[in-house]
């Protein structure tokens, strides 16, 4: 699987939502694009990933 540009190991399927919270990030300040499309929020438990995906994981910052 690609992860923002970086090859990583999968080695069962996880939801997106399990992936964003073993990654330690929170759920409510991330977008995740799946395969070139927006997952979303309430679809992230429901949505499985796989080794041949492509994730980008956005973290939004609030900033002054």
């Amino acid at each position: 699987m690609i992860v923002n540009g970086q090859e990583e190991q999968l080695d069962e399927p996880i939801s997106v939502a399990e992936f964003i919270e073993r990654r330690g990030l929170r759920a409510a300040r991330v977008a995740v694009e799946l395969n070139g499309q927006i997952v979303p929020r309430a679809k992230r438990a429901e949505t499985m990933l796989k080794g041949t995906d492509t994730v980008e994981i956005v973290t939004f910052v609030q900033g002054g």
